[in-house]
């Protein structure tokens, strides 16, 4: 039989199970689609439909455990995304519907903070930039409005625990989804007291802090029989999506990884001592990673968002995506680095780091598509570039090269942009389910399968697409110059 982990993964689009092997090889997977639900109790407001939730992992989880032929699963953890979560009592009720971080509710809280913190100590001191999503804001929501949610509460409880306590019966707040929460002190690993004071809330309304790789529990029945599997099953203890997917990627200490989609993610992973902080208006996020000492220096911004507005905006004669996609690529290898001269202003790709409005600047009556399309991979590029000199100095290290994974990593004239920007190789990851393997390979080294997370991720058979920094490399320096002094400065 072949020793495989369930990996349960929530994900805002689509809900997950995923078996893996020893190897990092995906077994089986299975997805149905996740949406959240209005609030009946707040009118325009958003939820998450936990039963809703379980119903359809669980429903995944069967469909994999069906289908998978000599498969014996050994252990049993859990992925979400980050930020929600929901009061609960400790017999298992919840108190409020888990808010989703999609609804806007909290805006209005989000801007008006400093009612109840001074922005740039809470960030000092959690690490993390202020949008209205973060779980404090929640909290503060309840606290103004639902008063008596949080008297009757037992324990608030994040999103991967809400979905542990079903498998187990136990209580927990996993490291990674706490330092999602704004309420963590980064450089101490743990729930800040003095932040939660200031709300007149204690750190006991958290679960206790586990670090990934725990074993929490075992599977009850009723878990076991919902889910399809057996009784007894070792549960380790994963938590949030982004750092579990950093990991899979194969990324070691200093190895910035660029998760490239919608919105495209630039986070390193870098040890915690040697972590300068910059003010907050330098628009840098920082996490806890999986491993104790770790942090994730990040920052992010809109990207492929943008470029899929720009191919419906100039390619609508192309309906099908994939042609769409490889006629946008073809056309845009035969311009010039440059562009001819076309720049493109990044508030077009928002997300903190030039404070601009968006344009497009240089056109002329001999500008194409082609030209508008390259334009716009170049200026990616270049917040990719801006971004990791400011992970480099805020982690004190030099990268050597940087591993890109998600859907933006499929395009070959894309990476060859960014490694000729950056002056140094881009390493394309050729693998789906990052999240899933990382999630593995802590369940590896929390059953002792493996010593640690070196030892799991050298099993795992890894392909990577490097791209050298080729002929263009001084000339985009050289625009890369012109674009930052315009753009940034």
């Amino acid at each position: 039989m072949k020793k495989t982990i369930l990996i349960l993964d929530c994900g805002a689009t689509n809900v997950k199970a995923c078996l893996v092997d020893t190897t990092g090889h995906i077994v089986a997977s299975h997805s149905l689609p996740n949406e959240t639900v209005t609030d009946p109790h707040y009118t325009g407001g958003l939820i998450w439909d936990i039963d809703d939730i379980w119903d359809k992992l669980a429903t995944c989880s069967r469909k994999v455990c069906g289908t998978a032929e000599n498969a014996e699963i050994i252990a049993v953890t859990v992925t979400t995304f980050g930020v929600d979560g929901a009061a609960m009592k400790k017999n298992g009720t919840l108190c409020y519907p888990v808010i989703s971080w999609q609804c806007q509710r909290t805006e209005k809280i989000e801007k008006n903070i400093n009612k109840y913190f001074d922005p740039e100590w809470l960030y000092q001191t959690t690490g993390l930039q202020s949008y209205h999503f973060n779980t404090i804001n929640k909290l503060i929501w309840l606290k103004e409005n639902r008063p008596d949610v949080l008297q009757e509460m037992d324990y608030y409880v994040l999103m991967p625990s809400l979905i542990l306590y079903r498998l187990t019966g136990e209580f927990i707040t996993d490291t990674t989804m706490a330092g999602t929460s704004m309420m963590t002190q980064i450089k101490k690993r743990n729930f800040s007291e003095a932040v939660l004071s200031k709300l007149g809330l204690s750190t006991a309304i958290f679960p206790p802090m586990t670090e990934p790789g725990s074993v929490i529990g075992e599977t009850t029945r009723e878990a076991s029989e919902k889910l399809g599997i057996k009784q007894g099953i070792a549960v380790i203890a994963s938590g949030h999506d982004t750092q579990f997917a950093i990991l899979g990627s194969g990324a070691g200490i200093n190895q910035p990884v660029l998760s490239s989609g919608t919105w495209e993610i630039l986070m390193v992973r870098a040890k915690a001592e040697f972590l300068k902080i910059p003010s907050k208006e330098a628009g840098v996020t920082i996490e806890l990673d999986t491993q104790p000492g770790i942090v994730n220096i990040g920052i992010q911004w809109v990207a492929s968002g943008v470029l899929e507005w720009l191919s419906r905006l100039l390619y609508p004669d192309i309906s099908e995506w994939n042609s769409r996609y490889s006629t946008m690529i073809r056309e845009a290898a035969d311009i010039q680095a440059g562009s001819n001269g076309i720049m493109i202003i990044p508030e077009l790709f928002p997300g903190g780091l030039s404070g601009k409005q968006g344009s497009f600047g240089g056109l002329t009556h001999e500008t194409t598509r082609a030209h508008i399309y390259r334009a716009s991979l170049e200026a990616l590029a270049y917040y990719t570039c801006y971004g990791l000199e400011k992970l480099q100095k805020v982690g004190n290290y030099k990268a050597e090269n940087v591993i890109c994974v998600g859907g933006g990593s499929k395009n070959p004239l894309w990476n060859q942009i960014r490694a000729d920007v950056l002056g140094i190789p881009v390493k394309a990851l050729d693998m789906k389910e990052t999240t899933a393997l990382g999630a593995a390979l802590v369940a590896l080294t929390g059953m002792g399968i493996c010593k640690n997370l070196e030892e799991a991720f050298a099993a795992v058979e890894s392909k990577y697409e490097v791209f050298e920094p080729g002929e263009n490399q001084d000339r985009y320096r050289e625009l890369y110059g012109r674009f930052a002094e315009g753009v940034f400065e």
